[in-house]
């Protein structure tokens, strides 16, 4: 895991601009701890920050690939490419390292852009060739691993978070409407990376940026072939491809842990590595989990959240019979600035209040005892894990279904902003027109109509315009700690067949996430087996909730506030007054972490 970024200018020489890409370099340094590398010629400068998973004292880059006429690859590559050993034997010849980076810059001397879909990984990297005087930007087919650009007059800036690009003086910290837009609402969009022009690379794209421009070229996306497994089959095939996938990513040179929440899919990750491991004479396997003080003796049940995690997370750690230790944050540590201040800059703009913070707090708890975790991230967007999934009315609405499904839970839609700005969003259109856009786009079979091609649109929407959301705030802010987090139920091969598994096979024993549970109820306490789906935490403490108020209070009180011309006095006062609703406290922390942006990080609205 890495952080890369660079420039590609046809109009100048950038064999002069190594201060500011090393500028651009340096805003990564938490992304890639052990190693800096730059390179430069005349129209391309690419800069690389490493954190060192894989051939510890081989693998530096930028790295190159000299050919006999001269001419040179170079590569920065961020991420994992799991079949790298497989690959290395399939292209041949003499390595120099034993690292996944110089695989996959072979394995484009030896196949071109064709090398791309034979990859099997989490990875984001740039591949200069000064023959051609090509860059090609190239990214996962989950979006695992960011990627993002900016085109310029002549050429193009790129890195892997927003902070890279704007080192540099071509980019700008303009935010337009559209970026409020992708800002505020809830909706994966790759066109939209909130900063002016910047766009991400789309997953399961290549961009290929010549002297006449950029261009996104799709080589990966879902497609809807016709399921000839029995149940029986399906099930059988997706342990297979579970063992599979687990097994590739506990490759690693540095150690390696799992994040466990006791809820089905990380419980079912931390006993196929608890197993591969003991297999291998390697282990137990460590385990972390979130908690909160007095968060199991205070719960209250709400609408997402039936149970506390502690009971479920003690359960899988005996009987697995891993090395556990419980992360347990205060409102103190969830409330320190310097501690919210790091995760606004992680995130590049505001993301998700104290689920975000917790998150980074829990990262680098773990940070301290391993350099690679494994998560249970993506399996409710593959397998239909989410309560929308199973809500009739939901799956009817003409919409988003999470946002479907906050209406239908009846929080409040007050709005803090003033009408004027409610009405330049229109956030109603905005979302009409993401949703109609994701729709074109989903795979449909000859004739296939009703419920089976509504759930099929469903997960669709889940894994393109949802599950990006989740594993750029799962990137942020674990590489905001160094920490490598590994996502096995993003593997492509798992998540197109279930993809195009009946609706009935999800749901054959009339629950959520039907296939994964017959899958792998063999390795898990019953406890766990029936658990219902239940969310990341979020802390309960009213202190925190009554904490953030104020804040949302005092921003309300100063005129001076740079969000102060946004707000709307109205609807601030009246999300002050519901105390001891959740919505309102997340809608405040949302004005507070905008108020923070645009005063620490110079944005121009």
């Amino acid at each position: 895991m890495c952080g890369i970024t660079g420039w590609v200018s046809y109009g100048r020489d950038l064999r002069g601009e190594n201060r500011t890409l090393r500028a651009m370099t340096d805003t990564m340094t938490r992304r890639g701890p052990d190693d800096e590398g730059l390179w430069t010629s005349e129209h391309a400068a690419l800069g690389h920050r490493r954190l060192a998973i894989i051939d510890l004292p081989g693998g530096h880059q930028p790295m190159i690939h000299r050919r006999l006429d001269g001419t040179e690859a170079v590569i920065v590559y961020s991420g994992e490419t799991y079949n790298f050993r497989e690959l290395r034997g399939v292209i041949g010849g003499d390595f120099r390292t034993s690292s996944d980076t110089e695989v996959v810059l072979r394995a484009h001397e030896k196949w071109g852009e064709n090398a791309v879909p034979q990859l099997n990984g989490m990875f984001a990297y740039a591949l200069w060739d000064t023959a051609t005087e090509e860059l090609l930007l190239v990214r996962d087919r989950l979006g695992v691993k960011p990627l993002y650009y900016l085109e310029t007059e002549d050429g193009v800036l790129f890195g892997s978070e927003p902070k890279a690009i704007l080192a540099n003086s071509l980019a700008s910290k303009n935010v337009g409407i559209d970026g409020l837009r992708r800002l505020l609402g809830f909706v994966a969009d790759p066109s939209n990376a909130v900063f002016d022009g910047m766009k991400e690379v789309p997953p399961g794209h290549v961009v290929r940026v010549t002297a006449h421009g950029a261009h996104e070229v799709k080589y990966w996306g879902l497609d809807d072939h016709e399921h000839t497994h029995d149940l029986d089959t399906t099930i059988r095939t997706v342990r297979e491809l579970l063992d599979d996938t687990a097994s590739r990513q506990l490759i690693a040179d540095v150690p390696l842990c799992t994040l466990l929440s006791g809820g089905l899919d990380s419980s079912a990750l931390t006993a196929l590595a608890a197993g591969r491991l003991a297999a291998e004479g390697t282990g137990p396997v460590r385990s972390f989990a979130v908690d909160f003080v007095g968060y199991a003796d205070n719960f209250v049940a709400d609408g997402l959240r039936d149970a506390p995690d502690t009971k479920f997370v003690q359960d899988v750690a005996q009987h697995v019979a891993s090395d556990h230790r419980d992360i347990v944050l205060s409102n103190d540590d969830l409330l320190d600035p310097v501690h919210r201040a790091a995760v606004l800059a992680a995130r590049d703009y505001p993301g998700l209040g104290d689920m975000d913070t917790s998150l980074y707090l829990l990262f680098k708890a773990v940070r301290e005892q391993s350099t690679v975790a494994l998560s249970g991230e993506s399996a409710d967007e593959v397998f239909g894990g989410y309560a929308d999934f199973h809500d009739p009315n939901v799956v009817a609405a003409d919409t988003f279904p999470w946002l479907a499904g906050s209406m239908a839970q009846g929080r409040d839609t007050t709005s803090p902003f003033s009408l004027d700005l409610q009405r330049q969003l229109d956030m109603e259109g905005y979302y009409e027109n993401e949703y109609r856009r994701a729709l074109a786009e989903v795979p449909r079979r000859p004739g296939d109509e009703g419920l089976e091609a509504r759930m099929r649109e469903i997960s669709y929407l889940y894994l393109t315009r949802f599950l990006p959301l989740l594993l750029e705030r799962k990137d942020r802010m674990s590489m905001a700690v160094g920490l490598e987090v590994r996502v096995p139920f993003c593997d492509h091969r798992l998540v197109q067949y279930v993809f195009g598994t009946p609706w009935a096979f999800k749901t054959f024993d009339g629950r959520e996430k039907s296939l994964l549970r017959a899958a792998t109820a063999d390795l898990l306490p019953q406890s766990v087996v029936q658990r219902v789906k239940s969310p990341y935490p979020s802390t309960q403490d009213p202190q925190y909730s009554m904490t953030i108020l104020q804040e949302l209070g005092a921003v309300l009180d100063d005129s001076n506030a740079p969000i102060a011309a946004l707000l709307d006095r109205t609807g601030v006062e009246k999300i002050l007054g519901a105390q001891n609703d959740p919505h309102a406290r997340h809608a405040a922390e949302r004005v507070v972490g905008i108020n923070s942006w645009l005063a620490d990080h110079t944005i121009s609205l």
